[in-house]
């Protein structure tokens, strides 16, 4: 009992020293709980999206359509089960939705039914209200805006025979209350009114209501036995089930997101270590004391690690609570957006809330253990005497050794990594940049000061004493530097890193879905089927136009069903990938997708069996792969020239047209012309890809920034280690201030050497963590896209940034101990121990 109370007692007093010290922890275990929790409402909200097209049917019954789905006495026979008061078809089908222009919309229309029981109405209102006449429909909010149109407008439809009906909008669909339909129009009608607007009608599956007091478990039972073969569930099964899938996108949420969790937990581990190395080195009189009166060193250990198990205590129990206000926070905001059928709540769960505090506390056990076993292994009359302790002997040849063969395993890791291709390409960099890394880090307290006497150079000009004292301090210093600048180091590091290979990746993919494709726009009919020539004919009059057809046939390659496509290669995007070796083409010779067959015979000669109409030939492939092919046409395997295809297949149809503009066109005006010629033409769908570019891109921006906020957050916590140090070296180094103010040094100038300090070391670990991170996320960008070619440059704007955070980080870490440095008197500074 007398040595927990000596350790809180020491503990109290070193109050000041170790606070900055637990607010990292505590930073650290509230940002674990609110990544977890951000993570369980984002996993979370996809189930609920997922849930909210179950429905309220108290029972869904489904059958696979191998075994020929649901028929329409499905229904009838269901109501004659007792405890079932009502049971509706949920019918979907194909349909058209028209402009304004009269043209179809590109996407053909999801068209569901209404049920006439309004308690197993599915879709999810926005706004207006049901339908309750034969000629009132619902569209989905999106889509009506597309349109011009909103409830009480006119809307025309495509009816199933071909014709163009008129229907008044009555109400909006909010598209979140239907995933599978995402991305396309959803149309919604009564339930008789299916056979008029909609083509390929299915049941896709029966909702039942049960009666009052009628039981969930029997009434499924007997379904079962009345429906043989289809499966039955009750609405929480089939909330499970359309959840289940969200399982795999949980773990890949929660993985990412405790990556980010770990590099700042990491950080705060060696801010841990690293202020709890100087406290002990400040009071190695006293733990010298200890020894002398009888501790012996498991004792001392014991003691030190006694008050690191007190600190972290206490600071998870705040970063706990900290976390929970966060979450609570978070989820208030939430509440108040329109989410559709999510709500979403980030609260942790009390398990939670109790890993995240078993964990913090570990974090500090495990960061004190190594100054505790330096501290305990100093011999009390090295101590007493102000000598050093063990010198470092073998052990830093040895060191020094161990950091240089990291240095060289990562340096060839990463060279491999950019000059090899993928798969194992990025694996070798991560290896090497995980290698190297430690290797620097090892190496922080020789590197870390020289980079400062380069940057204390213009500090010492521009500054005068206070500069040259700073830079002077720092240097004098080398382990201190280099512990307190390596967290510093490891956060800039990562967030460099990973803002420099998403943008790297990022110019390079966005030009290899874009300006790489064959051509701007690609038009195909809605079903895959041939392109009439009335399609051809007016596209080809719109002088804006460029227009490549493509022409495809099925044949028999080497006994395999394979897809044949033909194109004039002088047509195509002269930055398409594979379009120079199209135009090297030959008579009798081919591009393929996929390489040499397996089937080739020794002459380099394929058979090519006979298509509809077409006499059996032979084919040469082209050496290597391209993805041409694939790009002209959705599963093409080999691309021919237009002589070579009228061999194999006379006749073959125009299946694919790629539309560039014409010289001196835009986009808009290409797509304005476009939209001119297919104004009868309701069939034709048309896509961009630039706008999938856009896409792509968007999300990869939004990763960025998701990336930045998050390293930002490590970056704060190694800031609070800088905070940390300095004041610790304030009152180490209060002699030195109180002579230095004797001799004349003003409180501003000892206020302007601590901020230049701070400032010096977190510019020195910013500059060396933004060069490895510029390497580390090349290398992984060239890894990853090497076979699309240049990866562009670094990104100059997100590194800057990252650089100006640091140095605030540095500015407010300097904050506090310039304040206690300009509150000291000299003669408190002088009486000092």
């Amino acid at each position: 009992m007398t040595t927990y109370r000596y350790t809180l007692a020491e503990l109290r007093g070193q109050f000041r020293q170790l606070a900055l010290t637990g607010a990292a922890v505590a930073m650290g275990v509230a940002f674990l709980i609110a990544s977890v929790g951000g993570s369980g409402a984002l996993v979370d909200s996809f189930g609920q999206s997922a849930a909210a097209e179950v429905g309220p049917a108290d029972i869904q019954v489904t059958r696979a359509p191998a075994q020929g789905g649901l028929d329409a006495e499905a229904a009838d026979r269901a109501r004659q089960v007792p405890g079932v008061a009502e049971a509706v078809l949920r019918l979907v089908g194909r349909g058209g939705v028209l402009a304004p222009s009269g043209r179809a919309l590109d996407e053909a229309a999801a068209v569901s039914s209404i049920a006439t029981d309004p308690a197993l109405r599915w879709q999810l209102l926005k706004d207006g209200r049901w339908p309750g006449a034969p000629d009132e429909v619902l569209l989905d909010a999106d889509t009506a805006e597309r349109v011009e149109a909103r409830p009480g407008s006119e809307l025309r439809l495509g009816r199933a025979d071909g014709t163009v009906a008129t229907a008044r909008l009555v109400g909006t669909l909010d598209g979140r209350g239907a995933p599978s339909l995402a991305g396309r129009p959803v149309l919604a009608v009564p339930e008789g009114l299916m056979a008029q607007y909609a083509t390929g009608v299915g049941a896709t599956r029966l909702d039942l209501r049960l009666a009052p007091g009628s039981s969930r478990s029997q009434t499924a039972e007997a379904l079962r036995r009345a429906l043989d073969g289809a499966e039955v569930r009750t609405r929480d099964a089939a909330v499970e089930e359309a959840t289940r899938q969200s399982g795999t996108l949980y773990g890949v949420v929660l993985i990412a997101a405790l990556s980010f969790v770990l590099i700042a937990l990491a950080v705060a581990r060696m801010v841990v270590g690293n202020t709890f190395s100087v406290v002990l080195a400040q009071r190695s009189r006293q733990l010298a004391l200890l020894r002398c009166v009888g501790a012996d060193r498991a004792q001392v250990r014991r003691l030190i690690r006694r008050q690191g198990l007190l600190l972290g205590a206490g600071a998870s129990v705040a970063g706990v609570l900290v976390g929970t206000g966060i979450c609570g926070a978070a989820t208030a905001l939430a509440g108040g957006a329109d989410l559709g059928p999510v709500h979403i709540s980030l609260m942790p769960s009390p398990l939670t809330c109790l890993l995240a505090g078993l964990f913090g506390v570990a974090l500090t056990v495990l960061a004190v253990r190594g100054p505790a076993k330096a501290a305990s292994g100093v011999a009390p009359i090295a101590a007493l005497g102000g000598a050093p302790g063990a010198a470092e002997g073998g052990a830093g040849w040895r060191a020094g050794l161990l950091s240089g063969l990291l240095l060289v395993a990562g340096a060839a890791l990463l060279a491999a990594g950019v000059t090899t291709g993928p798969p194992l390409s990025l694996l070798a960099v991560t290896l090497g940049a995980i290698s190297s890394f430690f290797g620097v880090l090892r190496l922080c307290h020789r590197l870390l000061p020289v980079v400062v006497a380069g940057l204390g150079v213009p500090a010492r000009r521009l500054c005068g004493t206070a500069g040259r004292l700073a830079t002077q301090q720092l240097r004098l210093n080398p382990r201190r530097t280099g512990a307190t600048g390596s967290a510093l180091l490891l956060g800039v590091t990562v967030m460099v890193s990973a803002v420099t290979a998403l943008e790297m990746t990022s110019d390079a993919l966005v030009p290899a879905v874009s300006a790489r494709q064959p051509g701007a726009f690609s038009v195909t009919t809605t079903g895959g089927g041939p392109l009439h020539a009335g399609v051809l004919g007016a596209l080809g009059r719109e002088r804006a136009l460029g227009v490549t057809p493509v022409r495809s046939a099925t044949l028999e390659v080497d006994g395999r069903s394979t897809l044949v496509v033909a194109a004039d290669p002088a047509l195509l995007s002269s930055t398409a990938d594979g379009v120079d070796r199209a135009r090297a083409l030959t008579d009798g010779v081919a591009l393929s997708g996929l390489g040499d067959a397996p089937g080739e015979g020794a002459d380099g000669v394929h058979r090519i069996g006979a298509a509809v109409g077409g006499p059996a030939a032979t084919l040469r492939f082209e050496p290597g792969r391209s993805t041409l092919p694939f790009a002209l046409q959705s599963g093409g395997v080999l691309l021919v020239t237009g002589t070579t295809l009228d061999r194999l297949a006379p006749g073959a149809a125009v299946t694919t047209l790629w539309i560039s503009p014409a010289e001196g066109t835009d986009r808009l005006a290409a797509r304005q012309a476009m939209d001119r010629a297919l104004a009868g033409q309701p069939q034709v769908t048309v896509v961009d890809t630039a706008a999938q570019a856009e896409n792509l891109r968007s999300m990869l921006d939004r990763m960025m920034l998701i990336s930045m906020a998050l390293l930002s957050f490590s970056v704060a916590i190694a800031g609070l280690g800088v905070a940390a140090t300095l004041m610790l070296s304030v009152s180490e180094r209060a002699r030195e201030i109180g002579m230095l103010r004797a001799i004349g040094m003003s409180r501003q100038q000892l206020r302007r050497m601590l901020t230049l300090e701070a400032v010096l070391l977190s510019s020195a670990g910013a500059l060396v963590g933004t060069g490895l991170g510029l390497v580390y996320g090349w290398s992984a960008a060239r890894s990853v896209t090497s076979t699309l070619g240049t990866v562009g440059g670094p990104p100059v704007l997100p590194v800057l940034a990252a650089l100006a955070l640091t140095v605030l980080a540095g500015l407010a870490a300097a904050v506090l101990p310039a304040r206690r440095v300009g509150r000291m008197t000299v003669v408190a500074a002088m009486r000092a121990a």
